[in-house]
């Protein structure tokens, strides 16, 4: 018997028995051990691939759930405690499984097909004993201390000295996890980073839960930015010519305006819009962000004429600003790889080679965070009104003196609100002052913002009654706001942010309270 056949057979007697449903006979011998697991729902994930299978699962409640053993107490006891999936025995024989894969006498190609039969045995398993799979590869695989803190010492006593170079590299060694290692393995099989994005994807919800999985989320997020960065992406136009399974994929990703069917579809991918996506070779056919874009001859103040299937199409030859709409993240196992800014930078360096008369370059976005935020903000806003505003707001109102409550009462009926309306006004500008005001952690606070900015972009209008949809009043009372890229000032832009001043407008600045 070859290695192969050996891990392979090792791995398959934890695989379930055919017809035990969540009942897993992980070995005749431990058919007893095992308790049924089925307190924790499992449904569709987005972008599951074969190797994850299609699996996915809200965290199981941790109220009133008595201490967690780590794994290194689980693997040297005997029995198993009632809220544990996998018995010690179980649970070593899986940690010896895992430490095959990185087993330093094989070869790469080997590794690949040990992780292969892991991947399998994952698929295959309850929820619960991913979680026990995600445990051991967090907390087993670690660098070895001692190594650690002896290197460091020696690259300490080392700086100064013409020692250091090789001191340094003898440290980041030292440091380097096996569970990189591991990772590394897991990907060298044909679905195997498919499988890793989407396991990624299932522990995400279970971290703030369970603080011993975040050094396998650390890690693989430090992977998958090496793996998934943007020199290693293909940038490509989606159109209506495009394989049926991707423009699917495009209609259930789509997070900004949900697509209605296939002749919303359609339009959106007319010959005076465009759709771009980056994909990886490992993944060529599953889109990880895809922008959509109009070509237009003034900038957009609403989505409702871009998504009309009736309106005329655009001439192109007038064409002279590109608004970018809609930008969709597609992987969740991909959360903290950025690709957003490259791809706008990628998508405006295309269309600028295929219409040379495009001047204006531009978003026409969502404010997501606005209505709550002035929910809890609103007495603080009505504070910064003179006496004179203050009373126009609260004879439009019809209440003197205006509370937060009778503003947001008012706001409820946004879309009522004529152009003159001391309400409207008030309401764009405590967006304008959200917008452009409000930080959290140095950076800007509403997320879409804060990724335009960031960057390069700056404010540049608002648009009352943008998207009057209802999520698009449950988000900011129908508001949409421009961001505008100058090409030739992102740099400029990005230094103001740098110093926690938000690059606006002067319409915008002329909101400001």
């Amino acid at each position: 018997m070859n290695t192969s056949d050996w891990i392979s057979r090792s791995v398959s007697r934890l695989l379930p028995a055919a017809g035990l449903g969540k009942k897993m006979a992980l070995a005749p011998a431990d058919n007893a051990e095992v308790a049924t697991k089925t307190g924790a729902s499992t449904a569709g994930m987005t972008g599951q691939g074969p190797a994850a299978g299609n699996l996915a699962a809200a965290p199981v409640s941790t109220s009133a759930r008595p201490a967690l053993r780590s794994t290194r107490e689980r693997l040297a006891g005997t029995l198993r405690h009632k809220e544990e999936a996998l018995s010690p025995r179980v649970l070593r024989r899986t940690l010896t499984e895992l430490q095959a894969v990185v087993d330093s006498h094989v070869s790469e190609v080997e590794g690949g097909r040990r992780a292969r039969a892991v991947a399998q045995w994952y698929a295959r398993a309850t929820v619960e004993r991913r979680r026990d799979m995600w445990l051991l590869m967090s907390e087993q695989f670690v660098a070895d201390p001692q190594v650690v803190k002896q290197a460091h010492a020696q690259f300490a006593a080392a700086i100064g000295t013409p020692d250091e170079p090789a001191a340094e590299v003898r440290y980041r060694r030292a440091t380097v996890s096996p569970r990189r290692r591991l990772l590394q393995r897991f990907s060298a099989f044909p679905e195997g980073i498919r499988f890793l994005v989407d396991m990624r994807a299932e522990m995400l919800p279970y971290l703030k839960s369970d603080k011993r999985l975040q050094a396998l989320d650390v890690e693989m997020e430090y992977m998958f930015s090496t793996w998934f960065d943007v020199g290693f992406l293909d940038l490509r136009r989606i159109s209506w010519d495009s394989p049926a399974s991707l423009i699917e994929k495009l209609i259930k990703y789509e997070a900004v305006h949900d697509i209605r069917g296939w002749s919303d579809m359609k339009n959106r991918l007319d010959s005076d819009r465009r759709c771009y996506g980056f994909f990886h070779p490992r993944l060529p056919d599953e889109p990880l962000i895809f922008v959509e874009v109009a070509l237009l001859h003034e900038l957009a103040q609403g989505i409702t004429p871009l998504l009309d299937e009736s309106a005329a199409v655009q001439d192109l030859s007038k064409a002279t600003t590109a608004v970018f709409y809609s930008i969709s993240n597609t992987q969740p196992g991909l959360r903290g790889v950025s690709f957003g800014d490259s791809l706008i930078k990628r998508v405006v360096e295309s269309l600028k080679a295929e219409f040379p008369r495009l001047k204006v370059f531009a978003t026409l976005s969502p404010i997501p965070g606005f209505r709550a935020w002035l929910g809890k903000n609103a007495t603080a806003m009505l504070a910064r009104l003179d006496d004179k505003a203050r009373a126009e707001l609260g004879r439009a109102i019809g209440v003197e003196p205006v509370s937060a409550a009778h503003l947001l009462g008012a706001a409820d009926k946004a879309l009522e609100l004529d152009a003159k309306s001391p309400v409207r006004h008030m309401l764009m500008q405590c967006a304008a002052h959200y917008l452009g005001q409000e930080f959290a952690d140095g950076k800007p606070l509403d997320a879409v913002a804060r990724f335009h900015l960031g960057n390069g972009a700056r404010i540049e209008r608002l648009n009352w009654g943008g998207d009057p949809s209802a999520k698009g009043l449950k988000q900011s009372y129908g508001m949409m706001v421009n961001y505008l890229y100058d090409l030739k000032r992102l740099d400029k832009y990005r230094a103001q942010l740098a110093q926690s001043k938000i690059p606006v407008s002067g319409d915008i600045d002329d909101l400001k309270l």
